[in-house]
């Protein structure tokens, strides 16, 4: 997938807890306004309790993690979070180096962040 794409697809969990964000393909400057819209678009519709897909994106830039936080910010403005799914590689160590894994719940798996098991932290 080019750069300069990103399909999300947006889904409410089985059990309506929760908003459930897959993302596919690079999260950057010409596709972060579009994300940062959908999650405070979430945030608007009164869903503050949000788990975003991060396995299927290939690249994240600086804006997009200014999406992630400004999404998680307003989340916790009322009384939400935003939870991140991530694999091993690339995305896990940008949220390592930048300290991001104390600030989102951060798992392996969509089953994890539902149950609200411990998120990974520190790895």
């Amino acid at each position: 997938m080019p750069q300069d794409l990103l399909s999300i697809d947006v889904q409410q969990t089985k059990d309506g807890a929760a908003q459930l964000f897959t993302l596919r393909g690079s999260m950057d400057i010409a596709t972060s306004p579009t994300v940062r819209d959908a999650l405070l678009g979430a945030a608007a519709r009164g869903q503050h309790e949000i788990i975003v897909d991060l396995t299927n994106v290939d690249f994240l830039d600086s804006t997009g993690l200014g999406a992630l936080i400004g999404a998680h910010k307003r989340a916790k403005e009322e009384g939400g979070q935003v939870r991140l799914i991530v694999q091993e590689g690339q995305i896990l160590r940008l949220l390592r180096i930048t300290g991001l894994l104390g600030v989102f719940g951060v798992y392996h798996d969509v089953e994890s962040a539902l149950a609200g098991e411990t998120p990974l932290v520190g790895l």
